[in-house]
């Protein structure tokens, strides 16, 4: 990229991601008081991150002590709706399906979120601890998408806050991004399937309406999928990963980066590199849009 030049958190995020910082390499030059802040986030999110396992497999269910139910945090959401407006399961039926999906499609933020945490439309409505709506800068220009919640997700009812979800977060920072300030974050299913299982088909179907209604609502400039189900339930085709990765495609008019999933980085690490790759090229796509942000300058060779 043309400027090479990064803050001393993105070198940070840089060396915990792996990637070889540039010997000599300028910083940026920010006032006394912006750096005292961005030096006291570093470290803040270099402890959080050095308590990591990153050789770890993902733990599943199996493995986990049960875990207590929370209170559900959704109730002001519903009040004042009608149960055909918080959405009932479908019938079985195209029709129905088609119906269910035309509904979602005019729902404004406050009904998509309750309709979400109301959702049976498939069976994982009955094992989730807490449905998973998503995180983040909303509207925002950059948009990532997931699987599905893993553990954490699903006790907590946020996305990405587990393991996974601080990967992701360092691997933002090295952009000179924040789902603080430019980022939101969705997974395609918002409840976790037993045992972090693959999502089934049905599961997609069910679950992709409400993906697709918050990019209507995000209207995101770019879209980077993290790992297979997530590109293919975007993109509507089987490709395998390896084909997907590298080019730009595109979910309507919008360009989509495919890229590994923090997840599967967690279990292979050396697949970092790979990603840092995918990574420069969103932030290389971003800054050939019209008016793309000043971010998209600081990722380096």
């Amino acid at each position: 990229m043309a400027n090479k030049i990064l803050t001393p958190a993105q070198i940070a995020y840089l060396q915990l991601l792996d990637v070889p910082v540039p010997e000599g390499l300028a910083t940026r030059a920010l006032p006394a008081t912006l750096q005292q802040k961005e030096a006291a986030a570093t470290r803040k999110r270099s402890a959080d991150l050095s308590s990591v396992d990153f050789m770890a497999d993902i733990p599943v269910l199996s493995a986990e002590a049960p875990l207590a139910e929370e209170p559900s945090r959704h109730n002001d959401l519903t009040k004042g709706k009608s149960s055909s407006e918080i959405l009932v399961p479908p019938s079985p039926g195209e029709s129905s399906q088609q119906e269910r999906a035309e509904r979602i499609s005019r729902m404004d933020w406050p009904l998509l979120e309750a309709s979400i945490h109301a959702c049976r439309a498939c069976s994982l409505g009955e094992s989730r601890q807490h449905a998973v709506v998503g995180a983040g800068t909303r509207p925002g220009p950059w948009l990532f998408v997931g699987e599905a919640p893993g553990a954490e997700e699903d006790r907590r009812g946020e996305a990405f806050v587990g393991r996974g979800g601080q990967l992701l977060d360092a691997m933002l920072g090295a952009m000179g991004l924040s789902r603080q300030e430019q980022v939101y974050i969705a997974n395609v299913l918002k409840c976790r399937p037993p045992q972090n299982r693959d999502p089934l088909g049905p599961e997609v179907h069910a679950c992709l309406p409400f993906l697709q209604r918050q990019i209507a609502l995000l209207q995101p400039r770019i879209i980077v999928a993290l790992g297979r189900f997530a590109a293919q339930s975007l993109l509507q085709n089987a490709e395998p990963l390896a084909n997907l990765r590298g080019t730009v495609q595109r979910y309507d008019s919008i360009p989509l980066i495919v890229t590994y999933h923090p997840a599967y980085l967690l279990r292979n690490p050396i697949e970092k590199r790979k990603v840092w790759e995918d990574l420069k090229l969103a932030l290389q796509t971003y800054a050939d849009l019209p008016q793309g942000r000043e971010a998209s300058a600081s990722a380096t060779e």
